[in-house]
């Protein structure tokens, strides 16, 4: 489990009723309320910013709720477990 932390970046997925979830979209943690609950500032499509509150953040390959989630990149879960972080090449 990564513990959150105001300043992270996560995956934040909505929920479109009929269309399931749309995403990932960033978003940026604001408030901490635990391990498993986070406000966001979630950065859309377009560039412009919106505020979430009380979003569930999956942890540990919990299936998706029926709601808006956000969830760590794959790039943190790596780092996180202690695997080799991949790189980028130009």
């Amino acid at each position: 489990m990564i513990k959150p932390t105001v300043g992270r970046v996560v995956w934040f997925y909505k929920y479109v009723d009929g269309q399931g979830h749309k995403g990932p979209l960033a978003a940026h943690v604001c408030c901490v309320h635990s391990d498993t609950m986070v406000n966001l500032m979630v950065i859309d499509e377009n560039g412009n910013p919106h505020a979430n509150t009380s979003v569930i953040l999956i942890q540990d390959d919990s299936p998706a709720p029926g709601h808006d989630y956000c969830t760590w990149m794959p790039y943190q879960k790596a780092v996180a477990s202690g695997a080799q972080a991949p790189t980028l090449h130009a």
